[in-house]
């Protein structure tokens, strides 16, 4: 019997300007033990499909037309309290943002045991020996310790995980996992693709993979969906719609696939339906101000140490720390990209907060052009932070939801004061339009756009104060694989023709190894080796990162139509 029919569905969204068509006339079905993928450009409609097979759309969106079965009972019509009957027990999600799916009030464990015992017939005791398991086989180091901490004490990945764990706990029919490994490495995203495949294997349990990436949908999914702007355009077993895509979207949409075989001259975009976005680099450069570069690097980290408070007490004696980062050193070389690749919790994020002085440090130093800028005060503080921009992992976070996107965008221009003053409203409706969200964004909100689009919206105020350093941090994890190739191909001219010199750190092996230089391998907070990016790739010295490389989703089955090599 199958275990999820869509047919026909279409949702709407009123908005004051005009009635807004997210889904129109879409098909589907989830066989018992089926992972049935999901995928299209950020806004095509992916996860408005499973926030109505949950019953969750945002008012005053609505299922306009269509029906949604679970096994034989119709779903689509039902009211909240008979959706709260089936959420959770018989239908769970995976939701994209780990962060605002987690109650900050509470800890994880707590999480995790009240899901259990509201649809399980167990006692406390048993939910929480369960939600140590669980946390467990999602990859949470020390489990017995981690489920009684709250989640702004995990790092992005991790949250990610305890998501997972939660919307396992309950041993449901259905699983819509909408992004599931976004922010997740390659080990952990094997780890829990792994674990995802045995639950449809042994558990005939059936699953939504709603993802971007492309090699995941490859390697884990039986058959998949592609989406256009709301519509089904293309669907049948995965082998067939990937090696030998009939649909010019798809085909263009597999062409932009950064694949971890061949290096690419530059990144295909996907130009089906005249949306190509064309970037001039002349627009940013005719004012970019020209710095002359150093002749030593531009970057110097010299024992990054950093300890984070675990278990406070009155008595210092009794305090226990986290070594987060423990004695690293590296350079960046003038208008070099180098990457920085780990497992979630290795640091990585630490070090860029910790070189962009958002981190004090606890032992070490940052030498910017040569000068110690760690420990910079004043005008010499300010002057820094003129010169380097971060984009951040988490694009929800990092955005003022009462503020329009033009006064997100031109705020830091405007506190440094990098451009003048009546030229802002113009060169943040191109910056918009550079990154493909187009110039009227500007007047939007923030909770107006999907998560990859509030991304492109983080990358475009980076850009706006003319860094000479960019600190990247995870800068595509949120974005489909067609505005991956437009940022991607973005930063590539950056570097190219202004010298911009980048930290790129990202756990998507196969970006990394198109995009930098050089990188290091973190893990447990130690640096365990840096090397040229093809060195590492071809010739790695460390058994992890040997690891790291061979988990990597495998791209062998994708077309290779439209690809240019180096």
């Amino acid at each position: 019997m199958t275990l999820l029919t869509i047919s026909d569905l279409t949702v709407k969204f009123p908005t004051r300007r005009k009635v807004f068509t997210a889904v129109a006339g879409a098909d589907l079905t989830v066989e018992p033990g089926q992972i049935h993928g999901l995928v299209g450009e950020s806004g095509a409609g992916k996860s408005t499909i499973g926030a109505a097979v949950m019953g969750l759309l945002d008012k005053p969106g609505h299922i306009a037309g269509g029906t949604i079965h679970f096994r034989e009972d119709a779903i689509s019509g039902r009211d909240r309290a008979a959706m709260r009957s089936l959420r959770g027990k018989k239908l769970s999600m995976i939701f994209q943002d780990p962060l605002t799916s987690l109650n900050p009030l509470f800890t994880v464990g707590e999480q995790l045991v009240e899901t259990m015992v509201e649809h399980l017939d167990i006692s406390e005791g048993e939910a929480k020996r369960r939600a140590i398991d669980l946390l467990d086989r999602v990859g949470i180091p020390d489990p017995k310790t981690r489920i009684d901490q709250y989640p702004h004490q995990f790092s992005g990945g991790m949250r990610q995980r305890v998501v997972i764990a939660l919307a396992l706990c309950s041993e449901p029919d259905v699983i819509i996992a909408d992004e599931p490994t976004t922010a997740l490495d390659v080990s952990i995203q094997a780890q829990i693709l792994d674990l995802i495949k045995s639950l449809a294997r042994e558990r005939q349990v059936g699953i939504i993979l709603i993802t971007h990436d492309m090699g995941v949908i490859a390697d884990t999914t039986d058959v998949v969906t592609v989406m256009y702007q709301g519509e089904v355009v293309e669907s049948g077993p995965t082998a067939q719609v990937l090696g030998q895509p009939s649909h010019a979207y798809t085909k263009s949409l597999i062409a932009a696939v950064p694949r971890p075989e061949v290096k690419l001259a530059r990144f295909p975009q996907v130009s089906y339906g005249g949306r190509e976005t064309r970037f001039a680099i002349e627009d940013l450069a005719r004012n970019w101000p020209s710095q002359p570069a150093p002749e030593g690097p531009l970057i110097e980290a010299r024992g990054l140490t950093k300890r984070f408070l675990q278990k406070g007490s009155l008595l210092p004696s009794r305090r226990e720390y986290f070594t987060a980062v423990d004695d690293v050193s590296f350079e960046i070389r003038p208008g070099e990209v180098f990457g920085l690749v780990g497992e979630s919790g290795s640091g990585k994020s630490t070090i860029a907060r910790m070189i962009a002085g958002l981190y004090p440090l606890d032992g070490g130093e940052v030498r910017f052009a040569g000068d110690r800028v760690d420990d910079a005060t004043g005008a010499d503080l300010t002057e820094y932070r003129r010169q380097i921009q971060m984009i951040f992992q988490d694009p929800f976070s990092s955005l003022n939801p009462r503020h329009r996107v033009d006064a997100i965008v031109t705020e830091p221009a405007r506190h440094l004061g990098t451009i003048p003053k009546a030229e802002i409203p113009a060169r943040v409706a191109e910056l918009l339009d550079r990154v493909g969200l187009g110039a009227d964004a500007g007047r939007k909100y923030p909770h107006e756009f999907s998560g990859g689009q509030r991304q492109r919206i983080s990358i475009a105020r980076a850009l706006a104060t003319q860094p000479r350093f960019l600190i990247c941090d995870e800068p595509t994890s949120a974005l489909d694989v067609s505005i991956q190739a437009q940022i991607l191909n973005i930063l590539k001219d950056l570097q190219e023709h202004l010298g911009l010199t980048m930290l790129f750190i990202s756990h998507d092996l196969p970006v990394v190894r198109q995009m930098c230089d050089r990188v290091g391998v973190l893990k447990g907070g130690k640096l365990l080796e840096v090397a040229e990016t093809e060195t590492l790739f071809e010739a790695p010295e460390s058994d992890y990162t040997r690891e790291l490389i061979s988990l990597m989703p495998r791209t062998d089955a994708l077309s290779r139509e439209g690809l240019t090599e180096a």
